[in-house]
């Protein structure tokens, strides 16, 4: 059974969709002169091309550096799709707090209650680890740094294949008693929102946030849909030892590889969009956003329930996630005040500069 939003939500939401509205991003303000040199630093350190959507309280403007396809000469824009990688799970557990507030899942219950004998075996216990502990990273289950789950005969990927190679992996911590961040978390919430609900946890995604939100610009594939709509960016594997560099295109891959913990599809006006609606109690109750908002510390930021917070030089706290996929590194930080920067760059290549770009382009 699909559900909707309640009529709570919905009233915020067309009071939020007319406010998004009012500002197009042709209505750009100027952009701190100082960030175009912090983004062509970064661009020079991760790939062809990199990209900041921002806004320091004064408008919204973007900014580009490199290129959106390698070989040709063509700016990166806040229109673009790309893969958002990670920044998914925050998808998946807004949906999994709308069932909270609907009465359908207890945050604090064990996922046996829900989804039985699923969790089990290598150490891991699912009359141990709650909900919560799924959204949060604390359930125990380690970080699966080379997943090889079973493959349909067309090279698909079903959800409970994910989750069962995840959990061949034994057991790092009792739950709830260590940060360990792992894909395998949001597989299994995947299947819980599928298990509640009847329908595939992408169309539960779209039903409760994309069409809502008017997110034209974002999509959870299909498996075998491994195509990225126009205008798009492509994606590279690779990287540089200068003055030498090696880029191999990556754009096209099977999306349900990484399912509810990193498939989907978006655009930095949309993602900026979204994050900006979590964080506004747009989606949720007060109560489940409070929640969200709980904090533990993790590799120097603060991780709640499918969202990481950040405090920059000027004092600003942030909200968002990042998300790495094969091609692609991203980013999505926004404040409370509405403040944003939404940051990208065609191949997976980490630098911490991300973090000085976005601190220069919010704190301005």
């Amino acid at each position: 059974m699909t559900r909707h939003p309640g009529k709570w939500r919905l009233a915020a939401l067309g009071a939020a969709v007319a406010t998004a509205l009012a500002l197009p991003v042709s209505a750009q303000a100027a952009e701190p002169a100082d960030v175009q040199d912090v983004l062509k630093d970064y661009q020079a350190q991760v790939g062809p091309g990199a990209a900041v959507y921002a806004d320091s309280g004064a408008g919204p403007w973007e900014l580009s550096a490199g290129t959106a396809k390698y070989g040709t000469v063509r700016s990166i824009t806040s229109a673009d799709h790309y893969r958002i990688g990670s920044q998914t799970k925050t998808f998946t557990a807004v949906v999994t707090m709308q069932l909270v507030d609907e009465g359908e899942v207890v945050l604090d219950e064990p996922i046996e209650r829900y989804l039985p004998g699923l969790v089990a075996g290598n150490g891991h216990d699912g009359n141990a680890i709650t909900v919560r502990q799924l959204l949060q990273h604390t359930s125990g289950i380690p970080t699966n740094n080379n997943p090889t789950p079973k493959a349909n005969p067309d090279g698909t990927y079903e959800l409970i294949e994910l989750v069962r190679d995840g959990l061949s992996h034994p057991s790092v911590s009792e739950p709830g008693a260590e940060f360990h961040y792992s894909n395998t978390n949001y597989e299994i919430l995947g299947m819980l929102i599928e298990k509640v609900t009847g329908a595939p946890v992408g169309q539960e995604i779209t039903n409760r946030i994309i069409q809502p939100l008017g997110l034209t610009g974002t999509s959870y594939p299909a498996a075998g849909d491994r195509s990225i709509p126009a205008p798009l960016i492509n994606g590279y594997i690779g990287g540089r030892i200068p003055p030498f560099f090696l880029w191999i295109d990556a754009t096209a891959f099977e999306p349900s590889f990484f399912g509810p913990a990193g498939g989907m599809i978006s655009t930095q006006q949309d993602i900026t969009r979204f994050y900006q609606a979590v964080v506004a109690g747009e989606l949720t109750s007060p109560e489940s956003l409070a929640e969200m908002r709980r904090t533990v510390p993790a590799n120097g930021a603060e991780v709640g329930l499918g969202l990481i917070s950040y405090t920059l030089s000027c004092g600003a706290v942030t909200w968002g996630h990042n998300g790495m996929v094969p091609g692609f590194m991203s980013n999505t930080d926004v404040t409370t005040d509405g403040r944003h920067a939404a940051t990208v760059t065609n191949a997976n290549v980490m630098s911490p500069k991300y973090r000085e770009l976005v601190d220069a382009a919010i704190c301005g």
